[in-house]
């Protein structure tokens, strides 16, 4: 073999080396130390009712973390548009759910896009398919939430009856398995909201009870050891005014994004804009895995002490 030939062939090498050293980073998490991430949706939970009650975990989050008040929902201000948002990395004009009245074989706007389950693609399916050998948990205290989920790239989606049982079944699956990534319902904040109005007595209530809740699942994160690698995100899908939501006000499109755990930055404040499906991208850069093309979505890089 000639020098040439023999230069060639060492090029090669050095670039199918390159390459399999690449798929190899993008295959594992892009955020250092970050093996499981839990995060928990509380429904109808605004900015001003974690401000009204001063609550400890939700402070020590905002302390430990990175926080926004002012992120945004979608259009329309309701539940299963807001959801599905959070999870498929883009808004109801590409993932087609409008309304609480969406269904898989019942809607007004076809998808842009469709996953293996032929619904828009969610991060559920997105981790499944490029980390296949991932751990995913859903624990939903709505029904409808599960309609929206990709059930087949998930070991678990289970229908809780109320918070707390979301909750311990959550704690439950963390303590057992470890997992990937864990996903939280909880719905008692927006009921109260409904029947005694946001930020009445009874919502303030809930919003402390649903404090309580955190703290447990940060309990069991610490109980289990797995603290230093795992990042807790709380959210909503909307907030709410007098004893509804679905309109253009701005109690009801401002919700809470609150982002703590390892290669977060502590005590920051976003200023970057952090809209409802942004939650989508951030999961899948903390993942490591590529968004599919038809999300909008950018991850929010603000919350990290560096980007890749």
């Amino acid at each position: 073999m000639n020098r040439t030939h023999s230069r060639a062939a060492f090029q090669r090498t050095i670039a199918s080396l390159a390459f399999a050293i690449a798929t190899a980073i993008s295959a594992s998490a892009q955020v250092p130390n970050a093996e499981h991430v839990v995060l928990i949706g509380i429904d109808g939970l605004c900015p001003a009712g974690i401000r009204s009650v001063d609550p400890p975990n939700f402070k020590n989050l905002v302390r430990e973390g990175a926080s926004t008040m002012h992120a945004r929902a979608v259009m329309p201000t309701s539940s299963s548009p807001n959801w599905a948002s959070m999870i498929m990395g883009a808004g109801p004009e590409q993932h087609g759910v409008t309304s609480n009245d969406w269904q898989r074989n019942k809607f007004e706007i076809a998808p842009t896009d469709k996953g293996p389950e032929g619904i828009f693609p969610t991060i559920y399916g997105v981790l499944r398919a490029q980390r296949p050998h991932s751990v995913i948990g859903v624990f939903h205290d709505w029904d409808d939430y599960g309609r929206l989920v990709e059930r087949n790239s998930c070991d678990t989606v289970e229908d809780a009856n109320g918070p707390d049982d979301a909750m311990q079944r959550a704690i439950g699956f963390v303590r057992e398995r470890k997992p990937t990534f864990t996903f939280v319902h909880l719905d008692h904040v927006d009921h109260a909201g409904h029947k005694s109005g946001w930020l009445s007595p009874e919502y303030l209530q809930a919003v402390e009870h649903a404090d309580e809740l955190i703290g447990q699942m940060r309990r069991a994160i610490t109980d289990k050891g797995i603290a230093d690698k795992t990042i807790l995100l709380v959210t909503a899908d909307h907030g709410g005014i007098k004893k509804g939501h679905g309109g253009n006000t701005m109690e009801e499109i401002e919700i809470p994004w609150i982002i703590a755990g390892p290669g977060v930055r502590r005590d920051h404040e976003i200023t970057a804009p952090v809209n409802q499906y942004d939650t989508a991208a951030t999961l899948a850069h903390i993942f490591g895995v590529k968004p599919p093309n038809s999300w909008i979505a950018k991850p929010v890089l603000d919350a990290f002490e560096s980007a890749p």
